[in-house]
């Protein structure tokens, strides 16, 4: 949302433009209405301003209502329905993406929480602007996808130019899932979503409020072991509660972080971005498409259409007393000397920046076509939390506390499988279900390794575009980490650590040489580290070179953009095959589960995760591919596994039936055919039906599901399917010990 939403009529049944308030109801028009008590009363609205700074076509305002959205600021008071409970299963400090997502996956599992932020209400503008297609298929198993997906445009093309010519202009990459590409929507927008959603489950923000101070309990029968204190800031009251858990969604000046004493380990790139939202007036012929715009002197842009017209576009600034800014600030003021030898960024004003991207752009001319609905100067810093939990897994950090890149979307990205990968693991142990020692320590695991890859990437393509030459921090190796800099790799990347130019993916440096791992022995000067590589190669060499890893880098990396590649490795939840020869399923346990489409009924087909239902935080999807039901084998596997779902003693029932497992036959054959099958098959599947979900494959075999997962038509086979929509392991359908013995690692 870039503005206040402006009035709108469907009189004529399509949209037009209104007048007046028209979502105002005035009960004093109608002598029926007008002295009901209970009739609907239209909540207060208020418009406050987006941008802290302006340019000279006007202040750029949103509508808000606080009473939907400000929780406990809520002018009203808090609703009837909200009765806050002094012990909790989880608190959660911090409303933004990441918390609210946890809360989100948390309310559907029927865990008790409470969620505070020390902010009045949601983000007005600004901050992260897109999903991913991986963050798409997660909110969709909690019912939020629709209102994120037709928010903004999708990202079909990018487009990057050099020096004023066009290096590629092609179409975006696509993913397989069923949301293809990049989403645009401002972090605002899904702050919004969230918590109407909490709402509908009667939870709300308790604003303006933070952690005062927590202490752990650790005799092993404490119940809530969290013994915290709220503070409001705006009436200074204090409260007590007691959680099981507390997770810090803080942001990336997390105070639950560095009370942890956790190490925060990265650089700071000494890169900044001047970011501006508006509507542009530009002759650049693809100012509303994805992409890069990049100076050889002067830097980089990066353009990102957003919603009714206006872009995001990012601006590389030289802060130094030698670059382009200072010069023009000295041209109008020759006295001028700027304290610290750079310039104060707080300074800096949207003319100045605009400036700047017109001298990146250039030949291409840039104006303003609107109010700024955005304005912000960022300093890049690349950053990993040594650790995602506290050595007790009582404490979690999630979001941009625990990883921190200023490139890609990935901060909101990260943030949601974090909290997926976190939300169903929290709430088994706090009801009791899970062994809290042996699942717990495999989110921070899983998630460091995703987000050490983040920066990676990131780091990459920004070094790409913004021509500098800073190496990359190596923070793969925890044992070097401990050893070099045991309280974390400093700002500007000294205390000896290893950084390299790291491969992305496989042997390929994406367009660079492998350097060899090297000491880093002292600071490097900011100013030196953005110094730009001048290449004296010709210009059409230099063409080929940036082609070249362009190429490399979107070829090895463009799933992992789109959040569909992020493997898991071994853990208990996550075991290697058993028999690495005959495996049951080609896909892999720790991958993301395949969302292939099938049919349903007659007259409905979908996709497989749209039978995963919107408990997709609670329960684990046994997908079981049965073929055509047909040969002896796979009816004699399908048959045992059919007789542990009856025995007391199976995985099944031992764990909690359906109200843990959601059960899914995946066959070669259409719905009448189902109903015609011959014995024995028509028995068998008698049996299954009680507990399993039918889905049919009907599509050609170079599609379907059964293709799709490598399924052995001949055996049949199991993908046991985490609630996060990840693989945890695979199996032949009679293979039930085995399956058992996965669930008792780490269920109780």
């Amino acid at each position: 949302m870039a503005f206040a939403i402006p009035p709108s009529t469907w009189e004529n049944g399509f949209k037009q433009p209104g007048k007046g308030e028209p979502w105002v109801f005035d009960p004093t028009q109608d002598a029926a209405t007008e002295d009901d008590p209970n009739i609907y009363v239209t909540p207060p609205s208020k418009e406050i301003v987006t941008s802290d700074a302006h340019n000279d076509l006007g202040v750029n305002v949103i509508r808000t209502w606080p009473t939907i959205y400000d929780g406990t600021n809520s002018p009203h008071g808090v609703p009837s329905w909200w009765s806050p409970s002094k012990n909790v299963d989880v608190l959660i400090v911090g409303a933004g993406p990441s918390g609210l997502a946890v809360a989100a996956a948390l309310a559907r599992q029927g865990v008790s929480f409470r969620i505070i932020d020390k902010s009045d209400g949601p983000l007005a503008a600004g901050r992260a602007d897109g999903v991913q297609p991986r963050f798409m298929e997660t909110i969709a198993t909690w019912g939020l996808a629709p209102e994120v997906s037709e928010e903004g445009p999708l990202i079909e093309r990018t487009a990057i130019y050099k020096d004023g010519e066009k290096l590629i202009f092609n179409r975006s990459h696509q993913s397989d899932s069923r949301y293809r590409g990049l989403h645009i929507i401002t972090q605002g927008q899904i702050e919004r979503i969230y918590i109407r959603d909490l709402a509908r489950h009667k939870s709300i923000v308790e604003r303006t409020t933070v952690l005062s101070d927590y202490t752990i309990r650790t005799e092993p029968d404490a119940s809530y072991p969290i013994q915290a204190t709220l503070k409001s800031q705006r009436t200074g009251e204090t409260q007590s509660l007691q959680a099981k858990f507390l997770v810090g969604s803080d942001g990336a000046a997390s105070m639950i972080r560095k009370g942890l004493n956790i190490p925060f380990d990265g650089v700071s790139t000494g890169i900044y971005w001047g970011i501006m939202d508006c509507v542009y007036i530009t002759d650049y012929p693809h100012a509303w498409v994805f992409g890069s715009v990049i100076s050889s002197k002067h830097g980089g842009c990066v353009i990102i259409p957003r919603e009714d017209g206006y872009i995001r576009l990012y601006t590389q600034l030289d802060v130094s007393m030698t670059g382009a800014l200072a010069a023009s600030r000295q041209a109008n003021n020759p006295t001028l000397n700027e304290a610290g030898g750079k310039i104060d960024i707080h300074s800096i004003t949207p003319e100045e920046v605009l400036e700047q991207a017109n001298r990146i752009f250039s030949p291409y001319k840039l104006k303003f076509g609107a109010p700024l609905s955005w304005f912000a100067i960022w300093k890049i810093s690349e950053r990993v939390a040594r650790t995602y939990s506290s050595s007790d897994n009582r404490v979690h950090l999630v979001g941009d506390a625990a990883v921190h890149s200023v490139m890609g979307a990935f901060g909101l990205n990260a943030s949601i499988l974090d909290a997926a990968n976190l939300a169903w693991k929290l709430g088994l142990a706090a009801k009791g279900q899970a062994k809290k020692d042996v699942l717990l320590p495999t989110y921070n695991g899983e998630r460091r390794q995703h987000a050490v890859k983040v920066i990676e990437t990131s780091g990459t393509y920004l070094r790409f575009v913004c021509g500098s030459d800073l190496h990359l921090p190596d923070l793969r190796n925890l044992d070097t980490l401990e050893k070099t800099a045991p309280n974390g790799l400093n700002s500007n990347g000294a205390d000896g650590i290893r950084v390299v130019h790291r491969a992305v993916n496989g042997n390929d440096t994406n367009g660079y040489p492998v350097d060899s791992l090297e000491e880093k022995n002292g600071a490097r000067d900011e100013a030196e580290s953005t110094t730009r590589i001048v290449s004296e190669k010709s210009k059409e060499a230099q063409k080929e070179a940036d082609l070249k890893f362009l190429g490399n880098f979107f070829k090895n990396n463009g799933p992992f953009l789109l959040g569909v590649d992020c493997p898991y490795g071994n853990s208990v939840i996550r075991p290697d095959p058993v028999n690495s020869v005959a495996r049951p399923l080609s896909v892999k346990p720790g991958v993301r589960a395949p969302n292939p489409r099938v049919c349903f009924t007659t007259g409905e087909t979908g996709y497989l995760y749209d039978k995963f239902g919107f408990q997709g935080a609670a329960r684990f999807h046994i997908v079981i591919f049965g073929s055509t039901l047909g040969g002896r084998q796979i009816q004699a596997n399908l048959q045992f596994f059919a007789d542990m779902l009856r025995s007391p003693t199976g995985f099944y029932r031992r764990f909690g039936a359906a109200n843990m497992f959601n059960l899914v036959l995946v066959t070669k054959l259409m719905p009448f055919e189902l109903d015609a099958l011959p014995q024995p098959a028509a028995d068998l599947i008698g049996l299954l039906r009680s507990d399993v979900e039918v889905v049919y494959d009907d599509r050609p075999p170079d599609e379907d599901a059964h293709t799709t997962y490598g399924a052995d038509h001949g055996k049949g086979g199991i993908a046991v399917i985490r609630p996060d929509l990840w693989v945890g392991m695979t199996a032949f359908p009679d293979e039930t010990d085995l399956i058992a013995k996965y669930f008792s690692g780490f269920l109780v």
